[in-house]
């Protein structure tokens, strides 16, 4: 399999990043539209691991945490008997906390709205913080 050279994965990003469509940024940036499809996952991983590696000791001051509801396949209450309690099918939560100074997230989780959820969650935050924080929730 081909590998895109690090400039042009530097321009799928940019374009991407700049709220181009996956079809214009393939466009713009000469490639397949499932190359620019398929680099997607390698972002956010790389994302995610830089994140989880760099995030610590952050000097916040004021920390808004809210979830953001979605669904996957269809809404909880239109999931097929059959596929009830599978994951990945039915309603998901994405958690997440923002610097109300920086704008910076330091942390986010995908999953359902349970009390194990928000204690993970808000565990994460904490492991991240240098001091304490004013904490708004809705």
């Amino acid at each position: 399999m081909n590998k895109l050279s690090t400039e042009k994965r530097t321009q799928i990003i940019s374009c991407l990043v700049e709220g181009n469509s996956l079809r214009a940024t393939a466009r713009m940036c000469d490639v397949a539209f499932n190359t620019v499809l398929k680099f997607i996952p390698e972002i956010g991983e790389a994302c995610a691991d830089y994140q989880d590696k760099v995030f610590y000791n952050l000097n916040c001051k004021r920390i808004q945490c809210d979830e953001i509801w979605s669904f996957c396949y269809s809404k909880e209450k239109n999931v097929p008997a059959e596929l009830k309690g599978t994951y990945g099918y039915g309603d998901v939560w994405t958690w997440t906390a923002i610097c109300a100074d920086t704008k910076l997230i330091p942390c986010w989780l995908v999953a359902n709205r349970s009390v194990d959820a928000a204690t993970i969650f808000m565990e994460d935050l904490a492991s991240r913080l240098k001091n304490r924080v004013q904490l708004t929730t809705d």
